[in-house]
């Protein structure tokens, strides 16, 4: 069955020159991209966005650094996309991250790991609807 996830270029990602390396590999994973813009979230925006994290020690460093500049934010579909996605970015730690992964190749630290992927349909839910209306993502 097919599957919508989100996925984000973060600002680094942007900010390195990222953005086409990253879609490329989307792509030739098989994820196709249903929807995609630029946006630079404000920090209210990134405090909305990863609410779920709000008592966390990392929130308000992890709130700055998402609300720092421009981010790519996408919904992409497949068979099983959120694993998919998943095992393309890699680990959250990159250090932990498999050869390969786009944040074992591409990140610095562990907030700075170039990409979000949603880790659950539930997840994926909210992400793409914190960002899309139904008008904007094509596909089915």
């Amino acid at each position: 069955m097919k599957e919508r996830t989100l996925s984000i270029i973060k600002p680094d990602g942007v900010a390195s020159g990222l953005i086409g390396e990253v879609i490329k590999r989307f792509e030739q994973a098989g994820l196709k991209i249903c929807a995609m813009k630029m946006i630079h979230m404000s920090k209210s925006q990134a405090e909305g966005f990863y609410a779920v994290h709000r008592e966390r020690p990392f929130f308000e460093s992890l709130t700055n650094f998402m609300s720092s500049g421009p981010s790519v934010v996408m919904v992409l579909e497949a068979e099983d996309a959120i694993a998919k996605n998943r095992a393309l970015i890699g680990a959250t730690n990159y250090k932990e991250a498999a050869e390969g992964t786009i944040r074992r190749e591409f990140a610095t630290d562990i907030e700075k790991n170039v990409v979000h992927g949603s880790d659950s349909p539930e997840a994926a839910r909210f992400e793409i609807g914190y960002f899309f209306n139904s008008l904007e993502i094509v596909g089915g």
